[in-house]
């Protein structure tokens, strides 16, 4: 059951006649936030009349939201809620209280409340506006030449007038790695070795009786040759097969062993739920390491690197510090400094097919297309062209075709300043990652991650917003404390 909370609370009563002040961060913070928007999201989550009462939108919002600023655990954001009454103030409170507001359980709630498609819709209507205002006020004296694919020029082919178009469009995609050991053959068989004589044993306590003897498993002999394997600094690709072949039988005889259980009366629905889907993960991590060792390859069809998170794949990203990563791959746009999400998923899709989707979005939000798109060579294909010069869109890159010596070099120069201008969208990535803990995506859940992740834009976006307007105040001030002290001298003349 949802009782609807009427939003905007912009007092909160605090002991000691104590006021909070309006450079607050998190005063500011919640004057940005579009609660009414959160609200009716939130409350469509409930459609039962009867139950205990749930937790208020602002304060589920709010409480993911502090967790994301201030990168820490579920229990530390309770504990922060609980003591800080700047932060009560923009979680909703009416009154400062030292009571625990809600058991830290309840974030994983939230986080499942609080879809990735719900925050899409409420990070459009936070910052939609502000880049707005900044795709008015760019200038783009600079983007008016033709050295690309797309070209500026409307030469009759195209549907839409480049008069119409307005503001730049960077694109690109990374990967958010997730919390997850680094994945080795030898490591993921051992692990899945230990779950299922974990198993092996919970099922034994449910057939014991006289004279039935416990189902051999060999664990220590196991363990030992898995620690064996570990202390070789540098192992050779033969001793790799050998422990990957070692650790095969180990897990397929424990699977033999679990099926013979359940034939004598095991019940696998009594291990919990838990068990069960790691069991079944189990079974297809051990096929497909069978696979790839019969065929002497490390490829194989939706690899599995956790049992744990079975959804998570591998992301080749080829990247100097790490040429493969695991976790979702989010492929994200930045429109007047302010990083929009377009797709995510766990699989390693070409970003380039979303460059189309990306700017019908932005027509939609805006009400025009943009005049100019800025990504990596990967989005300059022919599709992607033809559909840019058909919109009148400038696409970054070389052109095609044959050009003259000047028009090279003014094509040279242009490459030169679009790279420039799509450090930004890295730039954005790097604080994300370092500043806002998204560099290990500790959500466990396939839908929770993606939530994870969006908040974590929406906040990089909410800390951009918030310095944008404190220093339009602290200029604004600057002029009138000035226009003051002219006002000052004229009457002392």
């Amino acid at each position: 059951m949802y009782r609807r909370v009427i939003p905007g609370q912009d007092r909160l009563d605090l002991p000691f006649g104590v006021e909070l002040r309006t450079d607050n961060r998190w005063v500011q913070f919640a004057a940005i936030m579009p609660w009414e928007k959160i609200e009716r999201l939130y409350q469509a989550n409930f459609t039962e009349l009867r139950g205990q009462i749930a937790k208020p939108s602002r304060l589920a919002f709010g409480a993911l939201f502090v967790q994301w600023r201030l990168g820490i655990t579920d229990e530390e954001t309770v504990d922060q809620i609980r003591e800080n009454p700047s932060i009560q103030y923009f979680c909703g409170f009416e009154s400062y209280t030292t009571v625990k507001p809600f058991d830290s359980s309840l974030m994983v709630h939230f986080r499942k409340r609080i879809t990735a498609d719900m925050m899409k819709e409420i990070t459009e209507e936070a910052f939609a506006a502000e880049a707005k205002k900044a795709i008015d006020s760019e200038d783009e004296g600079d983007d008016s030449g033709s050295a690309s694919g797309g070209g500026n020029k409307d030469d009759g082919a195209g549907e839409n007038n480049n008069n119409t178009n307005k503001g730049t469009m960077l694109l690109d995609a990374t990967c958010f790695p997730a919390d997850i050991k680094y994945p080795t053959d030898v490591g993921l068989l051992n692990h899945a070795r230990e779950l299922t004589e974990r198993i092996i044993d919970e099922l034994h306590e449910q057939i014991r009786q006289p004279g039935y003897e416990k189902p051999r498993t060999y664990r220590e002999v196991a363990r030992k040759d898995f620690l064996r394997f570990t202390k070789k600094r540098k192992p050779s690709q033969q001793q790799i097969r050998n422990s990957v072949r070692k650790q095969l039988q180990y897990v397929r005889r424990n699977l033999e062993t679990i099926n013979a259980q359940i034939e004598q009366g095991a019940k696998l629905e009594d291990i919990g739920e838990d068990l069960q889907k790691k069991l079944e993960t189990i079974k297809n991590l051990y096929n497909q390491q069978k696979q790839m060792y019969d065929e002497r390859t490390h490829k194989v069809d939706n690899r599995i690197v956790s049992i744990a998170q079975p959804w998570l794949r591998p992301i080749v990203r080829g990247k100097a510090n790490a040429a493969v990563e695991f976790g979702a791959k989010v492929a994200t746009v930045r429109i007047g400094g302010f990083s929009f999400m377009i797709h995510m998923d766990y699989e390693n899709f070409p970003e380039a097919q979303y460059l189309e989707k990306s700017a019908e979005e932005y027509r939609c939000i805006f009400g025009f297309y943009p005049k100019t798109i800025i990504g990596d060579k990967i989005y300059g294909n022919r599709n992607n062209r033809n559909y840019c010069k058909s919109k009148g869109i400038r696409l970054s890159g070389p052109g095609l075709g044959r050009k003259s010596d000047d028009a090279k070099e003014a094509e040279k120069e242009q490459i030169y300043r679009d790279s420039c201008k799509r450090n930004a969208i890295e730039g954005d990535y790097g604080a994300e990652k370092r500043k806002y803990g998204m560099d290990r995506i500790k959500a466990k859940l396939d839908n929770t991650t993606f939530t994870a992740i969006s908040v974590g834009n929406f906040v990089k976006n909410a800390e951009h917003l918030r310095k944008k307007r404190a220093k339009e105040a602290a200029k604004r001030e600057e002029l009138r404390q000035v226009s003051l002290y002219s006002k000052r001298a004229e009457s002392a003349i």
